[in-house]
């Protein structure tokens, strides 16, 4: 059994900053890719920042220069460090690893998702 804990969601107005963690736990081997994406509503699903398990990451054009992904591979942790925030960041932000477990089977892992609400 693996598992996805997001926190770090709340209200903040425009301008503002907001960080959330998401911390894998469970049956793990290892983890691999990990990311951030979110739901507007009436929108589907977008990517917002992905990260390997080297380092090296990935993200959406809406949020370069303003969102930054890292991690903690001793943690199992990614985190999602959002700055200049605007009303159209408001979203549901969602937290997914592709996670190895002991059994040494793969899955994708979906946290249970955190709100984001910027005011204007």
């Amino acid at each position: 059994q693996v598992q996805l804990v997001e926190s770090g969601g709340g209200l903040v107005q425009a301008g503002g900053s907001l960080r959330l963690s998401c911390a894998a736990s469970g049956s793990i081997f290892s983890v691999d890719d990990m990311g951030w994406y979110r739901q507007a509503p009436g929108k589907q699903r977008e990517l917002v920042a992905t990260i390997t398990s080297g380092g090296r990451t990935n993200d959406a054009d809406s949020v370069k220069g303003r969102f930054t992904i890292s991690r903690d591979n001793g943690k199992n942790t990614v985190y999602l460090q959002m700055n200049s925030l605007k009303p159209e960041d408001t979203a549901v932000y969602y937290c997914n690893a592709n996670v190895l477990h002991v059994s040494r089977s793969q899955y994708v892992v979906w946290g249970q998702g955190t709100q984001v609400t910027v005011s204007s």
